[in-house]
């Protein structure tokens, strides 16, 4: 059964459903649709995981930002991969770990770390 490919408001209001397991992954040709949905997210090299880096004002914006994903994160049940390169960029990387692959989980947090409040560094 093919997933919808749904749009950010959509993704945005729905809640990340717990798997332990037992769910399909997405195929990539799934992926890559919904990811015409998220600016500058991308598969990563493996297909397995969706993935942004941002470049932010400083260290502590990168550590704010952190902390809004964290919270998001926290509610959803769903914890991506943070990383911090240097002082100032920061990547997100996700995938429904129990499945190891995508889910529609990983689009749902991705579209909610859509909407957090983000100092990027000036251009």
């Amino acid at each position: 059964m093919a997933v919808p490919i749904q749009t950010v408001d959509q993704l945005v209001g729905k809640r990340c459903v717990p798997c332990e397991g037992g769910v399909p992954k997405m195929t990539t040709a799934e992926a890559k649709k919904q990811l015409q949905h998220l600016v500058g997210w991308t598969l990563t090299k493996d297909k397995l995981r969706i993935r942004k880096t941002w470049v932010v004002k400083n260290f502590m914006a990168a550590m704010n930002f952190f902390n809004h994903v964290a919270c998001v994160a926290e509610c959803e049940g769903h914890h991506p991969d943070l990383h911090l390169e240097g002082y100032r960029t920061v990547s997100i990387e996700i995938y429904t770990h129990a499945i190891g692959g995508l889910s529609e989980n990983d689009f749902i947090l991705a579209a909610k770390i859509e909407e957090l409040p983000i100092q990027l560094k000036a251009a």
